[in-house]
């Protein structure tokens, strides 16, 4: 998978994909993730890549020109399966979207700041928009490396264990069921006597049940989505 990252700040990524699991998915080979600053490509001599809102109103407003400069240049080394633009009033993303979006080959993603992108950068240079709450963040780095983050650990050969992904919550519209490790008591609190029975399918059985317990008592809106 390749994705390119257009942002203002590409030094806000050093840390997050520089380490851990996204780190070796970029060591194996199995991601190219890339960041392109946007002030490179404007034509301005100052380098600005924002403007005054038409109209008034407060706050800066990103420009086309730099954008669509990006976009074109990146566009004409790569056929891209999505060009998605982070918003807060995107489509909201979920587990079964993450799903989708690591099944693909080539993604651009825009990272958006300010007062947001000029409405036409939204009609007619990119092809999905996403959000990964409701709510507003400073800039759309943040916003960018969670969806990263997401996708990434889902390509086949990035995590050791396959299965793993596979029990993350949120998969089948559940939340994941409590999780135990050594030692198997500490300070007279115990590790539940049927993780340590060796009886797989009984175990199995344990963990769907408190999934659903779990999932019922804290987000009962997931159970009602799967209606």
């Amino acid at each position: 998978m390749k994705i390119d990252i257009i942002t203002l700040f590409p030094a806000m990524f050093d840390g997050i994909f520089n380490h851990s699991i996204l780190k070796r998915a970029q060591d194996k080979e199995l991601v190219s993730i890339n960041l392109h600053d946007l002030r490179a490509y404007s034509n301005n001599k100052y380098k600005s890549v924002d403007d005054y809102a038409f109209g008034g109103g407060a706050g800066m407003v990103m420009m086309i020109e730099p954008i669509d400069n990006c976009i074109t240049a990146l566009k004409s080394k790569t056929d891209y399966d999505e060009i998605i633009y982070l918003s807060p009033d995107g489509e909201l993303f979920n587990q079964s979207l993450a799903n989708q979006f690591s099944s693909l080959k080539n993604i651009i993603l825009l990272c958006g700041h300010y007062k947001g992108v000029d409405e036409r950068v939204r009609q007619h240079l990119i092809t999905r928009e996403i959000s990964i709450g409701d709510y507003v963040l400073s800039g759309g780095e943040l916003a960018a490396a969670a969806f990263t983050d997401s996708i990434v650990r889902l390509i086949p050969g990035v995590l050791g264990d396959e299965t793993s992904a596979l029990s993350d919550s949120f998969q089948d519209q559940l939340l994941s069921p409590p999780v135990y490790t050594r030692p198997r008591e500490y300070k007279g609190m115990q590790v539940p006597d049927i993780l340590l029975s060796g009886n797989d399918k009984e175990i199995q059985k344990w963990k769907y049940d408190q999934s659903m317990i779990r999932t019922k008592e804290r987000r009962p809106e997931l159970l009602m989505e799967d209606e």
